[in-house]
C-alpha cells in the first residue's frame, strides 16, 4: 500500500468491483483502446480483469480524495480513479516477464493517474521478481498511453500493422512495446 502525491494505492478487494465496472465499462464501450468486444458484459468484465484463475494476476486502485475539502482528506471519502493489473506475461519459460494493464476513470485523465499507477506496477514487478515488462497490445492511435510508456522507459519492439480496428481512426497498429525491470 503506497501513496503518491493525493493518491492511494493499494490491492484492489471484491468490494471494489462496482467502481472498477464504472471505470471498466466505458472504456470498453468506446472500443478505442482494449481489444474486447465493446458488447463485453459486467460478467465476463470481472474475469477479465480479476482474472480468477490466473494465481499470478494482481489488481490495484487508485483512490483519491472526492467530496468536501478534497484537497487536504477532510470530510471527503476516497473514490476510485484507477485501476491496473500486474501478472505474467506468459508461463513457464515465460513467467520472468510481466505484463499490466491500466484503466483511469474519464474524469480523472491527465492528472497522474496512470502514471502513478504505472510507478507502482513497476516497483510491484520488481519486486515479485519479474526481469521485464512487455505490453502486448498498445493501440498506436492511443498516443496519449504511448508517451506515457516511452517516458517511463518502455521501447515499441513492432507495430502490427492494422491489427487493431479502431472506431473513429479505422485500421490501426498495435504495438509491443517493452522495457526492462
Amino acid at each position: 500500500m503506497t501513496t503518491e502525491g493525493a493518491l492511494h494505492l493499494r490491492p484492489a478487494t471484491e468490494a471494489d468491483w462496482p467502481a472498477l465496472w464504472a471505470i471498466m465499462e466505458p472504456v470498453a464501450r468506446a472500443g478505442e483502446t482494449y481489444c474486447w468486444d465493446t458488447g463485453l458484459s459486467e460478467a465476463q468484465a470481472r474475469t477479465e480483469w480479476l482474472a480468477p484463475a490466473d494465481p499470478t494476476m494482481r489488481v490495484y486502485v487508485a483512490e483519491a480524495f472526492a467530496g468536501a475539502e478534497a484537497s487536504n482528506g477532510a470530510g471527503g471519502h476516497r473514490a476510485v480513479v484507477g485501476t491496473a493489473q500486474l501478472h505474467a506475461n506468459r508461463g513457464g519459460g515465460g513467467a520472468h516477464v510481466a505484463n499490466a494493464s491500466f484503466m483511469v476513470a474519464g474524469d480523472s485523465g491527465g492528472r497522474g493517474v496512470g502514471r502513478a499507477l504505472a510507478a507502482h506496477v513497476l516497483a510491484e514487478a520488481r519486486e515479485q521478481g519479474y526481469r521485464a515488462m512487455q505490453f502486448n497490445a498498445v493501440v498506436a492511435a492511443n498516443t496519449r498511453a504511448v508517451r506515457l510508456w516511452e517516458s517511463l522507459g518502455f521501447t515499441i519492439l513492432a507495430t502490427v500493422p492494422g491489427a487493431f480496428r479502431h472506431p473513429v481512426e479505422g485500421f490501426v497498429g498495435l504495438h509491443i512495446m517493452f522495457r526492462d525491470l
